[in-house]
């Protein structure tokens, strides 16, 4: 199931590797797109126009969509190369199936992070509450500075300020500039960037503490809680919670995990996406062969570009792995944030389980596009352009309005973000077991939840819904961490 390419589920273009429908990717190693710009020497100053060029021929070569390209736009008429690509991807943002995918970003930023699972800030992803004007924390990174300060699942973020006597409240901030007030009080995400935070836990605990951001890496699977073994009554059940598929050790991780699962017997699991925004699609194939024992050799997905770059499909199998179970059930966990190579795990998996898989939870995102990335190289850009799509054994994919409709059982359950991840008790948890115990439970909504119909390209990526009242806290413009893990800071 090893593929040639790096192709990302979330949003990054064509250095070969992919992200999107499931993943990302570098792009195929046929080469970058067609015509590339002539070089110039590295002396010479990049220019906005020149990035436009570059990425103007990336999609009339590569985009996925070409007949929903907006060929009256005139690259001129710009000197920002994201807007001029949410320019051109208009038509096929207006019918939902581009939101935001397309974009421009650093090679050095969004490397790092691939390869390191390096970021900047406090180390939290936060959420806001669009009823109430609240902030709060949906979980942190153990080796972050803001869950060192005390902040976890559950905290609620109540004023900001860079010293203690101009703290702002963050609900006058929410009231007066909505959650890029908020996004602005939190300051660049720059290592030393210090603040003032007053917030309270999930206990009640009110603390104020100044808070400095730094670089920490992105643990994909918690070391508290990612893997678990749950007993319910005489069966062990696996818990796997994956916070990202845009980290190059993921896999080792995964690897780990179902070696524990292996060792314990589980054929049950319960496999929590629910803040996964996707990434790199090689992590989701090397999940699909841990899922995959028994099934080597039989399709897990295949990869489809536009007509003209039909030499470049692919058909991923189940591969080998030591550590690989056969599961009979899986509850997987998703909301409205769940989006590319998570819904790609799901979608793929379920030619194979049938009426043993759910979606507990909410409707999931609904991005079965993934892209490739581009590189300019003396320009330090990076073009992820939407590229692919991916479906599964079944020739199923089309799940632009999330997998609700497609998975043959689904629960619904809220985020209780006041009980901890994997814990039994918590109600995303507590309807997963129901499921594998063949309890009944109520089903899922199959309506999306995007919110975001007609809104501009940079509010589709500020605008990550969850399912229920809160959304992401997100930047117009985030940086390559926040693209691919939303609501972190």
């Amino acid at each position: 199931m090893k593929i040639g390419r790096t192709a990302l589920t979330g949003t990054l273009a064509l250095a070969l590797a992919a992200c999107g429908g499931g993943g990302s990717n570098p792009p195929p190693t046929s080469g970058g797109p067609s015509p590339t710009p002539t070089p110039t020497p590295t002396t010479a100053a990049c220019t906005a126009a020149e990035e436009i060029d570059y990425a103007n021929a990336v999609l009339n070569e590569w985009y996925l969509f070409p007949d929903l390209l907006d060929d009256t736009v005139d690259p001129a008429a710009f000197n920002d190369v994201q807007d001029f690509l949410d320019a051109r991807v208009a038509p096929a943002r207006a019918q939902d199936i581009d939101r935001g995918f397309t974009f421009a970003t650093s090679i050095e930023e969004e490397n790092e992070l691939i390869n390191s699972g390096s970021s900047a800030g406090f180390g939290v992803r936060l959420a806001y509450d669009t009823a109430n004007n609240r902030v709060l924390a949906l979980e942190a990174f153990e080796n972050g500075n803001g869950f060192a300060a005390g902040i976890d699942r559950g905290t609620e973020l109540l004023a900001i300020g860079t010293t203690t006597t101009n703290l702002q409240l963050v609900s006058n901030l929410m009231a007066s500039g909505g959650p890029q007030a908020v996004i602005n009080a939190l300051g660049p995400s720059d290592p030393g960037v210090t603040r003032v935070l007053r917030f309270r836990t999930a206990d009640g605990t009110v603390i104020e503490q100044s808070v400095a951001k730094s670089e920490f890496s992105l643990d994909p699977i918690s070391d508290r809680y990612g893997v678990q073994i749950i007993q319910d009554g005489a069966k062990k059940v696996g818990y796997l919670n994956l916070r990202t598929f845009i980290v190059r050790d993921a896999s080792a991780q995964l690897e780990d995990a179902f070696d524990l699962f292996r060792g314990e017997g589980v054929t049950e699991l319960i496999i929590d996406f629910r803040y996964n925004g996707g990434g790199l699609v090689d992590v989701a194939d090397t999940l699909g062969d841990l899922l995959g024992r028994g099934r080597v050799g039989d399709v897990w997905s295949r990869t489809v570009l536009r007509p003209s770059k039909s030499a470049d499909n692919e058909t991923e199998f189940f591969d080998f792995e030591d550590e690989a179970i056969q599961p009979t059930k899986i509850a997987f966990i998703g909301r409205g944030g769940t989006a590319s190579a998570s819904e790609l795990v799901i979608n793929s998996m379920v030619p194979y389980l049938g009426n043993n898989v759910a979606l507990v939870g909410t409707n999931t995102f609904g991005k079965p596009v993934g892209q490739f990335g581009f590189d300019l190289e003396r320009c330090d850009l990076r073009v992820r352009a939407v590229t692919f799509k991916t479906v599964n054994a079944d020739d199923e994919g089309d799940y632009f309005s999330g997998l609700a409709s497609t998975v043959p059982n689904t629960c619904a359950a809220p985020d209780d973000i006041f009980e901890p991840l994997g814990d039994p008790a918590e109600d995303s948890v507590a309807a997963a077991l129901d499921f594998l115990a063949g309890r009944s439970c109520n089903p899922i909504a199959a309506q999306s939840d995007k919110g975001i119909a007609g809104a501009s390209a940079e509010s589709q990526r500020a605008m990550v819904p969850l399912g229920d009242t809160r959304r992401m806290l997100q930047p117009r413009r985030p940086n390559p961490a926040q693209f691919e893990i939303p609501g972190l800071f």
